[in-house]
Order: structure tokens, then sequence, then C-alpha cells
């Protein structure tokens, strides 16, 4: 009895006194204004509550009987502001903002925000601001946000690992290439803005090293349509050419969005790999032709069932045949540094991938004090096959043939399956704003290699190199962040976030068991003070956890080439960090910044070279603990009405001690200098040009050493037919310099300088064609289970 008491406290506070209504409705001269800030203060100007109009304009709050300041504002509007006693509960009617015109002090046209906004707890790109996405996919749009890189598959933030992407709040679980292609079906148009989250509150979860990358779509208003198209041409080396288009509906109770899309061509792959064995020098040349085969598509529907409740679902389907011709040529020399024989691999890789993910939601509002509650049920599946063919020829210095080394078929079949539910409430107490749920979710995956010889002409099963793996892991959270604002210039967050988790790998072919459990908590925190209208101050903590990927642990050995394979490690455990970030911002325009970050148990890919063999073998350990640390100055701002700027200079260190003895390496530690900068020139009312800039010298970090990188992209755009048709044209990467080179390591004794470029260097001409009422406002929704989709690579 007393359980359910203290459950009732909880849920229903007593702190309800002579409570009054206020509503009202805020637009323009023509049309309702979602999203604008409603405030309510006291007389001293503390802030007492506040909420935001809907989609329609209205809003609605409730606060105690008294006198308050009112203001409600937008963006590019002038704010409305109004002193009442509320002894009643009061309708305001329609309330008008009047739009801004002239210069502004942080927006130089109405309207028009800052490439960079500095929040408690992220950074927010603005991606309508940056010429060289149009025409692109997401993925473009995330090389535009500063700090932000794509390098083999791997999408991160400035000083940090892998980082996690979400869409409008929640995870894609998709990692590598595949999270690549999804992100390229999502056209940059509509994108809204990018969040960068570099320590994500407790309410996300606790999965990921590297931060929290968030892709808000565009929203607009109610009672319309409207249809975007986009159609772009890359060239390259080969060409590739997309199609995008992008429906919304919404109207009365009912929003609904339909997109579809396409890509067809091929790119150009290159990789090179000079391994120093004790017997002579191996140098490895790849070239690839992969094809750029995807089609994708979604549905978002959303029903108003009450005032207060939302119900709504969402498909999103995502299908990828990325074929490869590979031709790889290494030239095998002597203690002499002559030539020794040179070995040809030749091979044709049939890829197929595709995901499903089903979702079901409800959005409730329980009562005028601010209590919402919300549920998600998710399902998703994932398939990918592979089938590798390849012939290894083994030819003499005068490249006279000498014999067949290897010649093979790899066939790879993994299937994922993800359920998972999820509730949030966020509940609005008179002291605090607290918010706190609840997350479970089961996955399995198996995954089978079989391995055929064919050395002879026929196709023989070799067990030896089979392989048959099954995974399970079961997880369940809880969150509990409370946040409180003392005055209008103090505010503090505290979460707590706490995860159980189950895994289970069984290899058929080892008949090898291997089970692991842990229970984990993980704290947040976030401080901020506006000591003035110059200067505001911001701190934050947060411990999360890396879990391996599902691939990853499956121990047995893919094959990529006659001499090169790749192994899972099942005894591979999750490693954690510790992240601590502070950040001064002065007057909304020059931010810096210092961080300071702990990995413990880390593990990554070592790349070691077995001269006995000659043989290239890739495999994952827990082998190091890292500091790792950075400062750094970020400057937003417009030098003139036609010229806006961001530049980023950071200064970034690391300090990394290996832990496992049986890694015969000694650790790189060292400085880097990072500079980027990107500027946007007004033309004319209708013209743009954008010139960005990057840089990053040398450095040392770990296991590796990394050469330099720069590049400079020229983007250009013109819009037509009262800004309905947008044509771009983007030069990226125009010396070809902004690919990974020089990535060194030196194991057992062994230096392997490793280099890839994949068509970073491209010319592109986009179109892009808008109609309907350009104002449509579409509820985006995401997955409740992204957290395990991100891993399924």
């Amino acid at each position: 009895m007393n359980r359910v008491i203290a459950i009732i406290c909880l849920l229903f506070p007593l702190s309800v006194f002579a409570q009054v209504q206020l509503k009202g409705t805020v637009k323009d001269h023509l049309n309702p204004i979602p999203g604008a800030n409603i405030i309510i203060a006291d007389l001293q100007g503390k802030m007492v509550t506040g909420t935001i109009s809907k989609d329609d304009g209205t809003f609605e709050t409730s606060v105690k009987s008294g006198t308050y300041k009112i203001r409600i504002g937008f963006i590019g509007y002038i704010d409305w502001e109004k002193d009442l006693e509320l002894t009643k509960s009061t309708d305001l009617g329609p309330v008008v903002l009047i739009e801004e015109t002239g210069n502004l002090k942080d927006v130089t046209v109405v309207g028009r925000k800052p490439i960079l906004e500095q929040k408690a707890d992220r950074v927010i790109f603005n991606v309508e601001n940056s010429i060289a996405a149009i025409g692109g996919g997401a993925t473009d749009a995330l090389r535009a946000a500063p700090g932000l890189s794509i390098q083999n598959g791997n999408i991160s933030m400035l000083g940090k690992s892998s980082s996690r992407v979400m869409v409008n709040g929640h995870m894609i679980e998709l990692t590598g290439q595949d999270l690549i292609n999804y992100l390229n079906s999502i056209a940059a148009s509509d994108i809204k803005n990018i969040e960068i989250i570099s320590n994500p509150p407790a309410r996300y979860e606790a999965s990921g090293d590297g931060g929290i990358i968030n892709i808000n779509l565009k929203k607009g208003a109610v009672n319309a349509w409207k249809n975007t198209t986009t159609l772009s041409y890359d060239q390259s080396r080969y060409s590739v050419y997309s199609l995008r288009n992008n429906f919304f509906y919404n109207r009365d109770k009912v929003r609904f969005s339909v997109n579809a899309g396409g890509k067809l061509g091929n790119i150009k792959g290159r990789e090179d790999l000079n391994t120093f064995y004790p017997n002579g020098l191996w140098e490895l040349n790849s070239t690839t032709k992969q094809k750029q085969d995807n089609l994708s598509g979604g549905l978002t529907f959303d029903y108003d069932a009450s005032p207060n409740t939302i119900i709504g679902l969402q498909y999103n389907g995502n299908y990828n045949n990325p074929d490869r011709n590979d031709n790889t040529i290494i030239k095998i020399g002597n203690q002499n540094h002559t030539l020794d024989s040179t070995l040809i691999n030749t091979g044709q890789n049939d890829l197929r991938s595709s995901n499903q993910a089903y979702n079901v939601h409800l959005i409730t509002k329980l009562d005028t004090a601010g209590r919402k509650l919300s549920f998600d049920a998710d399902y998703f599946t994932y398939q990918s096959k592979i089938d590798n063919n390849f012939v290894a020829t083994s030819f003499s210095p005068e490249m006279a043939f000498q014999n067949i080394n290897q010649s093979a078929r790899n066939l790879s079949n993994q299937e994922i399956n993800n359920l998972s539910l999820k509730t949030d409430m966020e509940h609005a107490l008179k002291w605090v704003n607290l918010s706190y749920g609840a997350k479970i979710s089961f996955t399995n995956s198996r995954g089978d290699i079989q391995y055929y010889n064919t050395m002879n002409g026929g196709s023989r099963l070799d067990p030896n190199r089979s392989n048959n793996f099954d995974y399970k892991e079961n997880n369940q959270a809880i969150y509990l962040n409370g946040a409180k604002d003392f005055n209008n210039k103090l505010s503090l967050q505290l979460g707590l976030r706490l995860e159980n988790t189950q895994t289970t790998g069984f290899s058929a072919t080892l008949n090898q068991t291997n089970k692991n459990n842990y229970l984990k908590l993980f704290p947040t925190l976030y401080f901020s003070y506006k000591a003035n209208d110059n200067h505001t101050f911001l701190f934050n903590y947060g411990r999360r956890i890396n879990r391996p990927g599902f691939e990853v642990l499956n121990p047995f050995r893919s094959y990529l080439n006659s001499k090169s394979y790749s192994e899972g490690n099942p005894f591979l455990q999750p490693s954690f960090n510790d992240n601590f970030d502070f950040t001064h911002v002065y007057k909304g325009k020059l931010r810096t910044n210092a961080f300071f970050n702990v990995v413990s148990n880390g593990f990554g890919v070592i790349f070691t070279a077995n001269p006995e063999n000659n043989t290239q073998v890739i495999s994952r350990q827990n082998y190091y603990r890292e500091f790792y640390y950075g400062i750094g100055e970020t400057y937003s701002t417009d030098l003139t009405k036609w010229w806006q700027t961001q530049s980023m200079a950071y200064l970034l260190g690391s300090n990394s001690k290996f832990t496992n003895a049986a890694l015969n390496s000694t650790p790189n530690n060292g400085i880097q200098a990072y500079l980027n900068t990107s500027n946007t020139f007004s033309l004319g009312k209708t013209s743009k040009l954008q010139l960005d800039y990057f840089y990053t010298s040398p450095f040392k970090r770990g296991l590796y050493s990394y050469g330099n990188m720069w590049g400079i992209n020229l983007a250009v755009k013109q819009s037509l037919l009262n800004n309905k048709l947008q044509l771009a044209l983007l030069a990226n990467d125009i010396f070809n310099t902004s690919y990974l080179k020089n990535y060194t390591s030196v194991v057992n004794g062994i230096k392997q300088v490793y280099s890839q470029n994949n068509s970073n260097r491209y010319f592109r001409v986009s179109l892009t064609y808008s109609f309907g009422n350009n104002k449509i406002s579409v509820k985006e929704r995401g997955f409740g289970n992204d957290e395990e989709r991100k891993r399924t690579n």
C-alpha cells in the first residue's frame, strides 16, 4: 500500500493550488506560426513556465494565479510582450507577430538563422545555409558540418571515434557502408539542421563513445501539401545518377508523408598497402569499380485521436546491390630490394543488403501541468549476402605466368532481427522538470560463412574455413533526468541511466559458446551560467559504453583475398568513456571549447602481418587505455550583408597506454592541428557562392599515425521560378587531397602503411523542384529500437 501511495505522489504532484489556464493562437498577418516560444515570468523576470505553439499556432499552459510578464517570440519576428494579472483562465485570442526588418543582432536577414548555434548540450549546424549539401544526401550534409568527418565508412566528430546517428531524435541502428547507404536515401534538401551532441543526456542510450549526431528534418505549417523532387548527377572517374521524391500532407487530424528514391552508377576505389616484411617489401595496390545501386522508401502516418493524444506508424525500407569488381596487384620484393614476383588477385563480389523498420507509437498529454507520456514499439530486420569469387595468380618479375596461387568462392549470409519496447514520461514539477523512462530490446543475429575451393575447376566445400554463428543480446534500461533553472542565469541538469545487458554467442562450427552479463550505471551532468549578454559558460560530464558490433564477435575468418582475412573476437569486452567538456560563448559568435576524455578497456582493429606465411590478419582486441584532450575556437558571423563565415581551429592531443601484453607494439602519442573554414557569398537575391577549406596536420594516436589531409570545395546555387527551382553546382575536393593517407602501424616489428581514396574528387550538378503549399508541416517520427540498428554491420 505504501508503494502505491508513493507512486501516486510521484505521478500526481500535490502542489496543485489555484491554477488558471492561459491560451491563444500565434500568427503573422496571414498564417499561424508553429514552434513559437511562450514564456511566462514573474515581475522580476524569472521564468515560471513556458511552452511552444502547436502546428496550428495554438498554445495552452497553466500557472498559479498572479501577475506575470508574458513574452511570445519566434525567429525573424518582433517579440510580443505584455504584463497580465491572471485571476481566471484567459484566452489571448490571436497574437499577431510583426516581421523584423533591417539588420538584426544575430540574424542578418529576416528569418535567416546563423550557421552555428550553441546550446547547453549541443552545437546546431543549419544545413539550409550550406550550398555544398544541395543535391546530395545526408552524408553530404554531414561532411559540410564543422568538425565532422567520414572516412572508411566511419562517421565521427573531431577527436572522437565512431558517432551514432539519429534522425529526429531516434537512433539509426546501422554501421559502416550500410549506414552510409541509408543516409544517402535522405535528401539534404529535406534536412533542417544537424545537432552535434558530444555528450548525450540520460534519455539517450548510453552505447557509443563518439557522441550523437541528430539529423532534424524540415517542418512547416498545417492544412497544406508539398512535393519536392531532386535530380542530381555526379561525375568522378565514373558517373552516378540520383533521383529523390518527397510528398507531405497535413490536414486537420491527419498527417502523412511518402518518400522514395534511387541511385544508379559506379564509383572507383583505390587502396594501397605497403608491408615491410623481414624478407622484403610487399606493395599492394587495389582498384575497385563498385556499383551504386540503391532503392529506398518510407511512409509515416499520424492521427490526432483526441486534442491530447496522437497515434501513428512508420515504415522505412532500404535495398542495396553494391556489386564490386576487384583488381589487386601485390609486388613481392626480397632482401636485395628487387622484385621477386607479382601476385594478382581478381575478384567479383555480388553484394546485397536490405533492411526493414516498422514503428507504432502513441503520445498523450496527461494533464495541463505538463505531464506527457510516449510509447514506442519497434521491429527491425536486416539481411546481407556476399558472394565473393577470387583467383590469385603468381607471375615472375618479367610477368611470365608461374601458377595459380589460390582460387575460391566465399559465401557469407547474415540476418539480424530486433524487437524493442520503450516508454518515456515528461513530468514537470513546481521545483524541477523531470523525465524518466524505460526500454527493453531483444536482438537475434545469425551468420554463416561457406568457403569453397575452386582450384581444380570444381567447387569443394572446405569445412575448416566455413562457419555458422548465432548471437543473442537482450538489454533492459531505465533512466531519470532532472532539469532546474534557478534563475535566468543559472541552470543545472542531472541524469542517471541504468543498463543491464546479457549476451550469448554460439559458433556451431567450433562448438563454442560465450556468454557475458553486465549491469552498469551512466551519470550525466550539465551546468550553464549566463553571466551577461556577452558571456555564457557551459560544463558537462557523461559516462558512456561502447559495445562491440554483432559481426565482430564472430570468431571465424572471412577471407578478403588470398593473402588477407578478417576474424572476429567472441571475448571482446565493451569499453567505457568518461567525457568532460567546458565551453565559453562570447556574444553568441565566438566559442571556446576544451575537453578531456578517458577511454578504459578500449578496443579496436589491429592489422597484424604474419611473416611466416606473409598473410595479413585483421582482428579486434581490447588493448588500450587513452587520455584524449583538445582546445579550440569556433567563430561564426556575418562579416557583411553579403558574406557569411564560420571558422574553426583546434589543437588535439592523446596519451595512450597499451594494456594487452600480447600486443607487441609501442603507443604513439602526439599533437594534431585542425583548421576548417566555410564562407558563403551572396551574389544577388537569387545567387550564392560557397567556398570551403579544411586542413588536418599529420598526427599520432594510439597504435596508428596518420598523414595530413586538406581539401577545397566550391559550390554555386541559383534560384529560379520564384525559388521553386534550385540549380546547384559543386566541385568537391578540387585538388584530390582529402583522402586517408600514410595510415601507419608497427606490430610485432612489422611496419604497415595504408592509404585509401574512394572518389573523393567529383563534380555535381543538381536540380530541386518544389510545388504545392510550401508551408506544409509533417511530424516526423523516429524508431524506438535505433540503438540496436546501428550495430548491424
